[in-house]
């Protein structure tokens, strides 16, 4: 940043702290010309002042300024300093004492810096002390042991010139065994800024305050009704109790005059914690227990932005940087910027109860290149917060321009200025570094409106996630900024609508200026192609789901939290997070699935094949296409075509089966492939592929099949007519049997009984003829007569044909005849 490197612009000081000066300096004419005879005299900085070298073993004692009260003094004032010096030596240190030392005004911005930057250097010059009597004396010591101090002086006693910023150095002065004289063993400089009176041209300075957290919630919710919403883990209770990072933030920006700065996604988590919810604890999730510490910091940071500007950030604040660099050529990246833009008046809103604006764009650190001003404006922000170490000057303005930058395309750069916005980095737990912090930001502030007599707008953007030390130490120094008598608050909409300075510049730098360091930590490219993919899946997800909120909303936050700036730095978290959301709602979609198939046989023309579907999820799906498709339609047909579809919807937590009719026309083997899709036609869940073998019955195995049924239907007339003619033959040899008992039963009475009835017709005749035979009739057949009905005899043939059972014959049993 150009500044003004030797004049100042400040107007001059009132008649009567000059006649006051004047009269002092007279009256102690006599003493600083024997102080100017003294050996230890010299050169108190590069500016010309009388300065004092050290010596030996100068910086063996660490002096630590802890407080500096007031921080910016006026007419009246008397400054309290106090702190510790710690010797660091080996040797004792005897004869010491703490003084004051005051160098002379410091001119620019960059000598502010470079005396920061060397506060304890021993090598360079020092300024003398003031009065002897405003020193704290110590008689040893003792290597290893901090000593306090406390030492108060009058600002008139001070002698300060004319209005500006003033070196002010405490030193520790001793010596010891192997250097027994009186040096310089240790120094601390800082800064004292001097402006008593209300100055002729106020900086208008814009402070933001930013709310912003990591990542805390999963994208999990539970299966009742309300979705209990599941967080990673604690921290988030952490920092809103009291004490924590987040509710000092909000107690100590209850009283500045700022323009806060907030993430949705943290207003939204806390919401959250103010109900039923649930913390992962390793492989389980228990109840969450800080209701009531949720509800108190919504409550007091209500009463804190009553009334004050309220700046929205996009939902988990992305990274503009990242998706500039790697995402915009990854196909639905920038919706999901647009998309984080759009919920923000339905969570801040509601929450706050106050409008907030959403025209500020800020991507990290105020780095800036023409393809992040691009994405920063895509969701609709008009304004980009850069900062002066991105946006530099080159035109050589010996001042620090005004916030606002028009460049180009209707947008509007907000130039926060670098020195300030980065005075409270680092560590600043301990109270020294803390006061020094706050005493250069004064300093440069000071220093920045002693530059010109034009008034110029100013804007702080500090760290996003400001830690506890860092935010006390923030707050300190805008309260003595906003108590002061150079600036003046003002909003951060007053300042983007501030008229720029038309010398300004106004060249937003290529991408290949984007600092190194930052874009090392960047999402990469492989994260937003994961992000697409995950939404792809939601997409799919949600069209067949009878409640698609259930997971439209959880999901689509997760996936802005994915973008989000917080992981910078953070590679690994980020990269387990986006596959937790990914293997969460690929269970979820896993639970609408086809059951699997094992090989299905097919005998016959035709038959039907039933797929089922399986719904695990606790709310209906629906409407989805079932279809199923034959690799081989030549063998297996499904419906007479390559593939039917069906429509189906199937209840939570039940399945539901389709019916395929399917056609064979040769056999062997077919696979079979069925497969979910949704409404519009796309592919949902995997596929199940299975085979079908056919056996088909041809004209050929019908003839065959024919004959071998008549043959069975003749085999059977057979027997059957067999059996009747047994039957028959039996009655008949049965009724033979009767007739030849009731003759041998007759043969009784004489054989002459049957000649005596003349009207017998089977009576024998007597004769010649007959004579052949005992009975009258031939002897065969009188013989066989005979035997008819004689008892068989052993000697008697076997019979040719043994009779006959009319039982069914047996299963395989073969009848001859």
């Amino acid at each position: 940043m150009a500044e003004a490197a030797d004049f100042q612009g400040s107007g001059p000081s009132p008649a009567r702290r000059w006649l006051r000066r004047t009269t002092a300096l007279v009256a102690g004419a006599p003493l600083l010309a024997g102080l100017v005879q003294l050996p230890t005299a010299g050169p108190a900085h590069a500016d010309g002042q009388p300065t004092a070298k050290a010596d030996g073993d100068a910086g063996s004692v660490a002096v630590a300024v802890d407080s500096l009260t007031p921080s910016a003094p006026t007419d009246g004032d008397t400054v309290t300093v106090s702190g510790t010096v710690t010797n660091n030596g080996k040797q004792t240190v005897t004869d010491a004492h703490v003084g004051l030392r005051l160098g002379a005004e410091i001119n620019t911005r960059s000598s502010i810096d470079a005396i920061a930057r060397d506060g304890d250097d021993l090598q360079g010059t020092v300024a003398p002390e003031i009065d002897d009597k405003y020193s704290e004396k110590f008689s040893k010591l003792t290597p290893g042991v901090a000593e306090h101090f406390n030492i108060s002086v009058p600002v008139d006693d001070l002698d300060l010139g004319d209005d500006g910023v003033y070196e002010f150095a405490v030193s520790l002065s001793g010596q010891t065994s192997a250097q027994p004289w009186e040096q310089i063993l240790g120094i601390q400089r800082t800064f004292l800024p001097w402006q008593p009176d209300e100055a002729g041209t106020t900086t208008k300075t814009t402070a933001l305050w930013p709310l912003v957290s990591t990542t805390h919630m999963a994208a999990e919710t539970g299966a009742n009704e309300e979705q209990t919403p599941v967080f990673l883990n604690d921290d988030l209770a952490k920092e809103i109790s009291p004490g924590g990072r987040l509710n000092q933030m909000v107690t100590l920006g209850k009283d500045l005059d700022v323009t806060w700065v907030v993430d949705p996604d943290l207003l939204a988590s806390v919401d959250a914690m103010t109900g039923n919810y649930s913390v992962r604890d390793g492989d389980r999730t228990v109840a969450g227990t800080h209701q009531d510490v949720a509800k108190q910091w919504l409550a007091d940071l209500q009463d804190a932005v009553a009334d004050k500007e309220v700046i929205s950030l996009p939902f988990a604040d992305p990274d503009l940087a990242s998706l500039a660099h790697n995402g915009t050529d990854v196909t639905g990246s920038l919706n999901q910027l647009k998309s984080a833009t759009d919920v923000i008046h339905n969570t801040v809103d509601p929450i706050l109860h106050v409008k907030p604006s959403t025209d500020f764009a800020w991507p990290v650190d105020g780095a800036i290149d023409r393809s992040i001003v691009k994405v920063a404006t895509s969701a609709g922000a008009d304004k980009v917060i850069a900062r002066s170490d991105s946006l530099q000057e080159t035109s050589g303005l010996p001042y620090t321009p005004s916030a606002a930058r028009p460049i180009g395309g209707g947008t509007t750069a907000v130039v926060a200025d670098d020195r300030l916005s980065t005075a409270f980095e680092g560590d600043l737990a301990k109270a020294s570094s803390s006061t020094l912090a706050v005493q250069r930001f004064l300093a440069q502030s000071l220093a920045l409106n002693h530059q010109t007599s034009e008034q110029r707008s100013v804007v702080v953007a500090p760290q996003r996630m400001p830690s506890g030390s860092q935010a006390r130490a923030m707050a300190e120094a805008l309260r003595a900024l906003q108590g002061g008598t150079w600036s003046e608050s003002q909003k951060l909409s007053a300042a983007a609508a501030a008229k720029p300075d038309p010398e300004a510049t106004t060249k937003v730098p290529s991408a290949s200026s984007y600092p190194s360091a930052l874009r090392k930590k960047e999402l990469p490219r492989s994260a937003f192609v994961q992000i697409a993919r995950t939404q792809d899946t939601l997409d799919n997800f949600k069209v067949v789901l009878s409640d698609p909120s259930r997971v439209a909303t959880p999901f689509g936050r997760a996936l802005n939290r994915e973008m989000s700036a917080s992981w910078r730095g953070r590679a690994d978290e980020a990269a387990s997070f986006r596959s937790g959301v990914k293997s969460y709602l690929d269970g979820l979609t896993g639970r609408v699935r086809l059951i699997d198939k094992s090989e299905t046989k097919l005998s016959g023309r035709s038959a039907t094949i039933p797929v089922t579907v399986q719904n695990n999820l606790v709310q209906d799906v629906g409407p989805l296409v079932l279809r199923l498709t034959s690799t081989n339609p030549t063998r297996l047909e499904i419906d007479g075509a390559d593939y039917e579809e069906q429509p189906i919807s199937v209840s939570g937590g039940h399945s539901q089966s389709v019916k395929f009719t399917t056609s064979a026309n040769a056999n062997g083997r077919a696979t079979v492939i069925a497969q979910l899709y949704t409404a519009d036609g796309r592919k949902y869940g995997d596929p199940v592929t299975f085979d079908v073998k056919v056996t088909e019955i041809t004209a050929t195995v019908m003839l065959v099949i024919g004959g071998g049924v008549l043959l069975l239907v003749l085999a059977g007339f057979r027997m059957y007519t067999q059996r009747k003619r047994a039957a028959a033959r039996e009655a008949e040899n049965a009724e033979n049997a009767e007739k030849a008992e009731k003759a041998e039963n007759n043969g009784s009475d004489g054989s002459d009984a049957a000649a005596e009835d003349p009207e017998d017709p089977d009576a024998p005749e007597d004769g010649p003829e007959n004579q052949e035979g005992t009975d009258g009739r031939p002897e065969e057949e009188s013989g066989a007569r005979s035997r008819a009905g004689d008892p068989e005899q052993p000697s008697d043939p076997t019979p040719d044909t043994p009779a006959e059972s009319a039982d069914p014959s047996g299963t395989g049993e073969r009848v001859d005849r």
